[in-house]
C-alpha cells in the first residue's frame, strides 16, 4: 500500500529539501517506486537538488489546473529508474494550490507509487498545511538550536490537528530527524544535545544527520547526497533512516566524518 510522507519543519534552512531528495533516493535504491513532490510553490528548489531543473516543462500547478496530465509533469530521475519528481511552479504563488486539486493529485500518485514524499515549505502557511494534510507519516526536521526546536514543536501541533488523520481521530506517525549535528559543539554547550531535543519534542528519533560539507557539495552538483556521496557520514545516516522507515531494525548511531569512525549507539530504544 502506498505511503505518503511529509518532510516538514517550522523553520527554513534546516534541510527539508536535502532530506526529501536523500530519503527519496535511498528508498528508490531499495527497490521502491518513489516520487518526491515539491510543495514550495514560488521558490522551487527540489528540482535543483535532484539535478532536473532543465527538464521541468509542467509542474504540480499545471496538473491541478488541468493544463497538463500527471504523466506529463512527473519527471523520471536519470540515475535511479524508480525515482521520480513532481516539481513546483516557480512563477505562481501558493494560492494556486487548491485543497481539492492537491487531494486529487495525491490520490492519483497513490495508484502509481509506493512512496510519495512531500517537500513542505517552512512554517504554517497554506503550502505547508496542504503538504501535510494527506500524510501517513511525518518527518520533522530540526537543527539542534532553540528557535528551530520551538518552531518544530508548533508544527507537531499542526500535524496532530490539521491533517486527515487528525480529523479521523487517528494518531499521526511522527519521526524526528536531527540535522547539522556536531557532537563536539554539543558537548561544549554551543548547540542542544540530542537528549535535550528529544525531551522537548517527545517524538521518536529517526536519525541524526551530522554537519558535513558533503551535503552542500552534492546539492550544488544536483545530486542527492545518498547518490553523490554514498559513503559519507550524512549519506550513511540518511540510508539508515530510510531503512527504519520501511520497518528495518537499525541501531541508531551517530556517524561522523573523522577517520570514518562510528560513535556510540544512541537512544536505541527511542529510534523509530
Amino acid at each position: 500500500m502506498a505511503k505518503v510522507l511529509v518532510v516538514t519543519s517550522g523553520k527554513g534552512g534546516v534541510g527539508k529539501t536535502t532530506t526529501t531528495a536523500a530519503l527519496g533516493a535511498a528508498l528508490a535504491m531499495s527497490g521502491r517506486k518513489v516520487v518526491v513532490v515539491d510543495f514550495d510553490v514560488g521558490l522551487r528548489n527540489l528540482d535543483l537538488v535532484m539535478g532536473a531543473e532543465r527538464r521541468v516543462v509542467f509542474d504540480i500547478v499545471n496538473v491541478i489546473q488541468g493544463d497538463a496530465k500527471l504523466s506529463q509533469a512527473v519527471i523520471r530521475d536519470k540515475r535511479i529508474e524508480t525515482l521520480h519528481l513532481l516539481p513546483a511552479s516557480q512563477t505562481r504563488d501558493k494560492d494556486a494550490l487548491s485543497a481539492e486539486g492537491v487531494a486529487r493529485v495525491v490520490r492519483d500518485l497513490r495508484e502509481k507509487f509506493d512512496w510519495i514524499i512531500c517537500d513542505s515549505p517552512a512554517g504554517i502557511e497554506r503550502g505547508a498545511t496542504l503538504a501535510m494534510r494527506h500524510a501517513d507519516i511525518a518527518v520533522v526536521v530540526t537543527n539542534p538550536e532553540v528557535s528551530s526546536v520551538r518552531d518544530s514543536d508548533r508544527i507537531i501541533g499542526l500535524l496532530d490537528s490539521k491533517t486527515e488523520k487528525a480529523e479521523r481521530g487517528e494518531r499521526m506517525d511522527k519521526r524526528l530527524l536531527l540535522t547539522r549535528y556536531d557532537s563536539g559543539r554539543a558537548a561544549r554547550g554551543e548547540m542542544l544535545k540530542t537528549e535535550d531535543v528529544l525531551e522537548i519534542l517527545s517524538i521518536p528519533l529517526l536519525g541524526i544527520i551530522p554537519e558535513s560539507q558533503d551535503v552542500l557539495k552534492s546539492s550544488n552538483l544536483g545530486t542527492p547526497v545518498t547518490v553523490g556521496s554514498p559513503t559519507s557520514a550524512p549519506a550513511r545516516a540518511y540510508l539508515d533512516a530510510a531503512r527504519r522507515l520501511i520497518g528495518e531494525k537499525v541501531d541508531l548511531t551517530l556517524q561522523e566524518d573523522r577517520r570514518g569512525s562510528l560513535f556510540g549507539k544512541l537512544f536505541g530504544r527511542r529510534a523509530a
